[in-house]
């Protein structure tokens, strides 16, 4: 409930333009889903989209299947408004993203910023488990996070940081990684963002994982 809370504040109080993760073209994310070559109808979800702008590009690209994931409903309803009519094309979900279960299975999950705001590794750990029992046997996962030189915080909260070895090592026991790359991000303030993103397939030689004990 602290966390819905928090992020409720959040939107309702900031423009879009003043958030620090805010992009007009989320050109990172759009280049690595064409390079992967999911065709037009591929499920795609956006895990804390909110009003982030993917769907807006994704829809103009002609992807038909997508679904965005945020905690906040002020969120939402601003990315609603942002859409109009096109809003219909989206599929909302209003959800803390550790309690997720879908209604159907993606072929892509992708989490800009969202990541890096679980810093216990039991939540970690049941992300983990989410992503792997909501994504196909051959789906893939699209992690964009704080890298080791990026910020400690965001948004007025603590955050993890991430290398490209520790991101390998907690997900590669059910993912097998495609590739890591480091992508500064200018902020609206003009402060610069180091993120680590990494491509990730769903391991189909291994076993499915147990829900995590909490």
């Amino acid at each position: 409930m602290e966390r819905k809370a928090h992020w409720e504040n959040v939107y309702q109080t900031k423009p879009l333009s003043e958030v620090s993760w805010y992009e007009p073209i989320p050109a990172t994310s759009l280049k690595i889903i064409d390079e992967l070559g999911l065709p037009k109808s591929a499920a795609i979800i956006d895990i804390g989209g909110g009003d982030s702008l993917l769907a807006d590009h994704l829809l103009e690209l002609g992807y038909t299947n997508i679904s965005v994931l945020d905690i906040s409903s002020a969120a939402i309803e601003r990315a609603k408004l942002r859409l109009g009519l096109k809003s219909i094309l989206v599929k909302w979900i209003i959800s803390d993203m550790l309690l997720f279960t879908g209604t159907e299975k993606f072929d892509l999950w992708h989490d800009r910023a969202a990541f890096h705001f679980l810093t216990d590794p039991q939540d970690q750990q049941l992300y983990l488990y989410t992503v792997n029992k909501n994504l196909k046997d051959d789906g893939y996962l699209v992690l964009g996070t704080f890298s080791v030189n990026g910020p400690e915080k965001c948004s007025n909260l603590p955050v993890q940081q991430y290398s490209e070895l520790t991101l390998t090592r907690l997900f590669s026991q059910y993912f097998k990684k495609i590739n890591c790359f480091i992508k500064d991000h200018t902020s609206p303030f003009l402060t610069l963002q180091q993120f680590i993103f990494c491509i990730f397939q769903m391991n189909q030689q291994l076993f499915v994982i147990e829900h995590p004990i909490l």
